[in-house]
C-alpha cells in the first residue's frame, strides 16, 4: 500500500514535469510579489528575481532527471535482453 502510495510522487513524463514547474513559478511569483510589498526598492526586486531564478534552476534540474531516468531504463532494458554469453 505504501509503494502504491510512493508512485503518487514520482513525476513520470515531462507533461508531469511541466506542470510541476509551473505549480512552483506560481508560487515563486507569488512570494516575490510579498517580497515587493514587504522590501520596496531594489532589495525587494533582487529578492523577486532570486525567487524565480531559483524555479528556472528546479525546472532544468527536474527536466534533466527525467531524460536521465529514461536513459537508464532504456539501457537496462537492453542489458536484460542480451544474453550474457554473448
Amino acid at each position: 500500500m505504501l509503494r502504491k502510495l510512493g508512485r503518487l510522487f514520482v513525476i513520470k513524463n515531462r507533461l508531469e514535469a511541466f506542470l510541476i514547474i509551473y505549480a512552483l513559478a506560481l508560487g515563486s511569483s507569488a512570494r516575490g510579489m510579498v517580497y515587493l510589498h514587504d522590501y520596496p526598492g531594489f532589495g525587494g526586486k533582487l529578492l523577486f528575481l532570486a525567487t524565480t531564478g531559483a524555479v528556472f534552476l528546479a525546472g532544468a534540474k527536474i527536466l534533466d532527471c527525467i531524460k536521465l531516468e529514461k536513459e537508464v531504463a532504456e539501457l537496462r532494458g537492453l542489458r536484460s535482453q542480451t544474453a550474457p554469453g554473448d
